[in-house]
């Protein structure tokens, strides 16, 4: 029989050093939460090869008593827990106790430490476990702790140590989480002899955020604020327009603390559903502050993940506020300064088959531009015949129909209208707004204010809905601060998802029965997981019955797509039922359901519009909500502000006269 023993000290700490110090940057974040703790308003860290060598954290904190020196590097011994039941109330960064003592069984430690009321301070040394007594020093109010070849005794974890540039890279993330937890502290990070951070003490956390991830970042960000009475929730999210291709750069804080929250992820993935295309991750800063007996933080080594007493109210709490903020904002994307686009960064793979927003923005663009830049004017254009307006009730889309050829118009004299331009919108003096020349055209001329009147379009509307259509994809319309080029198809995508899912909510959606009844076959696993969705397919209109075999019936679908064949939509269907795994998200297959249907049934790029086309579609933009996206992400529409197509034609310091007179 082997003997129990009781393990020594050392080599207990030695074991409890193996889960809480994990790399140089374990040291880091254990060592700055003390001096956090410690009520310091300055912290500065220095490191030598990544951590390896030397991490050097002094701070001005209260300071540790000589007689109490030793006990600090004891295991399980700490300050912050006077009694049992503070283990239920945990106020601190840190309360086990296990961190100095951990460190010091593994490295050579210095520490150097003074208290306010002492006349000097008190240096101790710790080498690999073994203590000093302590000794006087001389050093100012507060504690320094250096510790020095880290995991020199115990080589196998120091062989598995990476390069100092990755170490490094992981002692700048636990810098920067700190940091962004306590914006009140001032706190230097300096590498070698290179400073990498020194941020002064603010009450802005923004520019915390500007500091560490630049102006793209700043300048997306959107704030939050909600409070149910127990749980405070602030900060900011990012406009989906900026965005990353992993989670982490989602920050979120409970009361001070960094932590990672599978459910509150979710709940901020589920908030910016249709927002963001797939494969990216939405961008936060979240704080939450809640009394800390609804939490409990002493499920994990190193505090990184905690449980909530009431974990689903927190998740609604977030979700819903996030949502209430996406829909009473306009995040319509922006071409300029103000919000930069969604570019990935360089060590990201880019998916084959998805466009990148930043792609797709600087095509729109290039679409944009190249049409302005063009000789061709629509005054020299013959208009296409106008066809009488389809809509049937003020303010419905109308269900748009296949145009002949696909692209072209046919002008009256007989000649094709090149498709590179498109549809613009008859000017008559009829139009509110237009005025008339003598000529009897609309007037096109300066206004006093710098904006342009152009084919009825008047600046002081707050949204007009006439515009061109260009490249029978984009439409071109104006307010009274600039420009926007909405997409034709993204746009109608995103009005009939909220139309069809509207009546699928209330059960009214339209379905077509068959005369006949068409068969399908499919093969198994198809037929399986078609029977067994058979209610939800229902909601969405397409009803099945099965056939014998591997063979079902199409019995009704959908009426709007009256133009996809049954086997074509059911097919559709089950790709999304089957990519979705054993236990499915009923929400997310009806979800995907309904974009299939409004993708299938939206006006296509190439399609040409008329005028009344034009107009209702504009004028629904705002009837909606979440319009600025297509339910895949994409964004609808771009603006230019009058500033950025300034900056473009430059006309930067505009309305001086140059010597030819000209504006």
């Amino acid at each position: 029989m082997p003997t129990i023993r009781q393990l020594p000290p050392n080599l207990v700490n030695k074991i409890a050093a193996g889960e809480v110090i994990e790399r140089p940057a374990s040291v880091v974040k254990e060592l700055l939460e003390n001096s956090i703790d410690a009520g310091s308003t300055r912290i500065e860290v220095h490191l030598e090869a990544g951590g390896a060598d030397l991490i050097r954290i002094s701070d001005n904190g209260c300071g540790i008593a000589e007689e109490q020196m030793t006990l600090a590097v004891t295991s399980h011994a700490t300050s912050k827990l006077p009694d049992e039941d503070s283990l239920f109330h945990v106020g601190t960064l840190g309360f086990r106790g296990e961190a100095l003592a951990s460190i010091a069984s593994v490295s050579q430690m210095i520490i150097r430490s003074r208290t306010p009321d002492a006349a000097g301070g008190s240096e101790m040394l710790i080498h690999g476990g073994v203590i000093d007594p302590p000794a006087p020093c001389g050093c100012p109010v507060g504690t320094v702790m250096e510790v020095r070849n880290l995991f020199f005794n115990t080589p196998v974890r120091r062989k598995f140590m990476r390069t100092p540039q990755t170490e490094t890279s992981h002692i700048v993330e636990a810098f920067t989480r700190i940091a962004l937890a306590n914006p009140q502290v001032h706190m230097v990070l300096q590498n070698g002899n290179r400073v990498v951070h020194d941020l002064p003490a603010t009450e802005q956390i923004r520019e915390r955020i500007r500091a560490f991830f630049g102006d793209e970042i700043a300048s997306g960000l959107i704030p939050i604020s909600g409070d149910n009475g127990e749980v405070k929730l602030t900060g900011f999210v990012c406009d989906p327009s900026v965005s990353r291709g992993n989670n982490r750069m989602q920050y979120l804080f409970l009361n001070g603390r960094h932590i990672r929250d599978r459910a509150l992820q979710h709940a901020l993935g589920e908030a910016y559903r249709g927002l963001l295309m797939v494969g990216r991750f939405p961008i936060c800063f979240i704080n939450l502050d809640m009394p800390s007996d609804l939490v409990d933080v002493n499920v994990h080594p190193t505090k990184l993940e905690v449980r909530f007493t009431e974990s689903g109210r927190i998740y609604s709490q977030l979700l819903q506020t996030l949502r209430h903020k996406f829909l009473t904002s306009d995040l319509t994307a922006r071409v300029g300064n103000s919000i930069s686009s969604n570019a990935p960064e360089a060590a990201e793979p880019k998916a084959e088959a998805v466009e990148s927003p930043n792609d797709l923005e600087q095509r729109q663009r290039q679409d944009v531009i190249q049409w302005a830049r063009s000789s061709d004017s629509a005054a020299d254009r013959d208009l296409p015949n106008i066809r009488p307006s389809i809509r049937s009730l003020p303010g419905e889309l109308p269900d748009f129909q296949p145009f002949p050829g696909g692209a072209r118009a046919v002008s009256p004299a007989g000649d094709r209208d090149g498709d590179s331009f498109g549809t613009p919108f008859e000017p008559s003096p009829r139009l509110p707004g237009a005025e008339v020349g003598g000529d009897g055209d609309a007037a096109q001329h300066d206004q006093g204010d710098g904006a342009t009147r152009v084919d009825g379009l008047h600046p002081s509307k707050p949204h007009s809905h006439l515009g061109y259509q260009v490249h029978n994809r984009y439409l071109v319309t104006q307010d009274e601060t600039g420009m926007v080029v909405v997409d034709q198809h993204a746009l109608h995508e995103r009005i009939l998802y909220e139309r069809v899912r509207e009546k699928v909510l209330n059960g009214s959606l339209e379905t077509q029965k068959l005369l006949v009844p068409e068969p399908v076959s499919l093969t198994p696993s198809e037929a399986a997981a078609a029977l067994e969705a058979k209610e939800l397919l229902a909601q969405v209109g397409i009803e099945i019955e099965p056939f014998g075999g591997d063979t079902v019936v199409v019995s009704a679908y959908p009426a709007m797509l009256a133009k996809l064949r049954p086997e074509d939509m059911l097919r559709q269907a089950l790709e999304s039922l089957i990519c979705a795994g054993k236990d499915p998200e009923v929400r997310d297959l009806l979800d995907h359901l309904l974009h299939t249907i409004a993708c299938k049934a939206a006006i296509k790029a190439g399609d040409r519009l008329t005028s009344e086309e034009i107009t209702s579609l504009l004028e629904q933009r705002d009837m909606y909500q979440d319009t600025h996206h297509c339910p895949h992400g994409r964004p609808t529409a771009l603006f230019f502000s009058r500033e950025e197509l300034d900056r473009m034609f430059g006309r930067m310091g505009a309305r001086k006269v140059n010597p030819t007179g000209h504006k």
